[in-house]
């Protein structure tokens, strides 16, 4: 993967082959940010400009062809992945990275902007917590204590780097701060926060911003031979999420359900102020969604957090930075917007929270979810200031 074929980013890309020119390459570095920003993708770009020595693409010697046709292929044995990881059908026990090597090359080679909501469904384990524990920890330890197969760098990304559980950050804590010669680490993360402070503080960070409209329509314009209009209004609804973008391209996003969900709950909230019977209709629909796997449940609740907070733009007049189209009938996020202001949004917005934390620990989903639906009732039944 050239930096040619990451989107946008210029900013990014010079200072990281500035670094690499210069030799001035850290050996651990921390990339944030939201998915389909191209975190990941920048990183496969980076590594590629390290071992196969490309120089800003001037670089036309047969090694450097041969060092490219690995990294197409995703082969190339100095590169390393660890990725969050649970036990399907294919590993039942002690899951690593090492045993799902061909899904990872299929799903970067498919989906190089991917969630780890899309990576869990390409592993089919949507119902469990991936994790990056610490047998990956040992594997890690094991592939970076070997010389480098071709003589330079080797390179280790971490991707999804908050998934890594305790012992696992506290076993490579000390490979990180003293690596072996010529091994640098890239660890991606969505939420730098999760991982822990004496990791982060050993790493030099680097924070990627939402890509620009431009940007992802002019991508889907020439990759996906998307109209300039229908570009342009997927743009802004992606709000700098090229996968996003994707997903509603190929109007397999799964919004469409969650934006049925949604609406049901609301109009049930809404009903049940004075009126006990509603309740047995919250109680149903948290059982609904409690049946579902726990990275839905967790994607659905993001949803609506998102949904929450466009409404309150819409009700404060800021349509410029409105992107959200529902598209049922007889629902209007114009009207649904005057209920969400700045007397709720903050309770509204720690509610949601607080349920995404429980059900990341494996809290009882269908009492979080019945709590969850009682207090939004409340909330949403207050009056702005």
């Amino acid at each position: 993967m050239l930096f040619n074929d990451i989107i946008g980013l210029p900013h990014i890309k010079n200072h990281l082959t500035t670094t690499a020119d210069r030799m001035r390459i850290p050996h651990a570095q921390l990339f944030t940010g939201k998915p389909g920003s191209g975190a990941l993708p920048m990183a496969i770009a980076y590594a590629q400009y390290i071992l196969c020595s490309n120089d800003n693409g001037e670089n036309n010697s047969e090694q450097a062809a041969s060092c490219n046709l690995k990294f197409k292929n995703l082969s190339h044995p100095d590169l390393h992945f660890a990725f969050p990881v649970a036990g399907n059908d294919k590993v039942k026990s002690h899951p690593v990275s090492s045993h799902f090597l061909e899904e990872w090359r299929e799903f970067l080679k498919t989906s190089p902007y991917g969630s780890l909501y899309d990576w869990y469904q390409k592993l089919g384990v949507e119902n469990k917590q991936g994790k990056i524990g610490v047998d990956e920890a040992q594997n890690i330890v094991k592939s970076l204590s070997l010389k480098a197969y071709e003589g330079g760098f080797k390179v280790m990304i971490i991707w999804m780097a908050e998934k890594m559980n305790t012992e696992a950050a506290n076993k490579l804590l000390k490979l990180i701060e003293e690596p072996p010669n010529k091994t640098i680490f890239i660890l991606i993360a969505e939420d730098e926060e999760q991982i822990i402070q004496t990791i982060r503080s050993r790493c030099q960070r680097l924070h990627f911003p939402p890509l620009s409209e431009a940007d992802i329509a002019k991508t889907l314009e020439e990759r996906e031979d998307c109209s300039h209009t229908l570009a342009k209004k997927i743009a802004h609804q992606a709000n700098g999420d090229y996968t996003k973008a994707i997903h509603i391209l190929r109007k397999n996003s799964g919004d469409e359900q969650f934006e049925a969900w949604f609406i049901s709950w609301i109009r049930s909230a809404f009903k049940a102020k004075g009126n006990k019977a509603t309740v047995l209709e919250l109680v149903s629909w948290s059982e609904e969604i409690a049946a579902l796997g726990r990275e839905t449940q967790k994607s659905f609740l993001l949803y609506c957090l998102d949904f929450f907070r466009q409404s309150l733009l819409m009700n404060y007049k800021a349509k410029s930075l409105v992107y959200l189209e529902p598209s049922a009938e007889k629902f209007k996020l114009e009207n649904f917007a005057s209920y969400v202001h700045g007397n709720n949004i903050k309770e509204i917005t720690e509610a949601l929270e607080t349920a995404i934390y429980h059900i990341e620990r494996n809290g009882n989903a269908k009492i979080i979810l019945t709590d969850l639906s009682i207090k939004l009732t409340r909330f949403l039944h207050k009056k702005a200031a």
